[in-house]
């Protein structure tokens, strides 16, 4: 029998991520490990703060252009 999902687990977003070769492709997700573990953090959290800056940042643009 299937365990029902927690709270949180409802509640989660999931992105799936492909790093094109012309972006860098397998040396981008080495440098993120290499973080991730300089900083003891996982990969997914750094992605994330990455993304949440982004948007702040393009948000802040967008908000000076208005």
């Amino acid at each position: 029998m299937p365990r029902p999902k927690s709270q949180a687990a409802k509640n989660t977003a999931k992105l799936s991520l492909y790093i094109p070769p012309s972006k860098g492709g397998m040396e981008v997700l080495t440098k993120l490990r290499k973080l991730a573990r300089a900083k003891d953090r996982s990969v997914n959290y750094l992605v994330v703060e990455a993304i949440l800056q982004y948007l702040k940042r393009e948000e802040r643009k967008q908000a000076k252009r208005s």
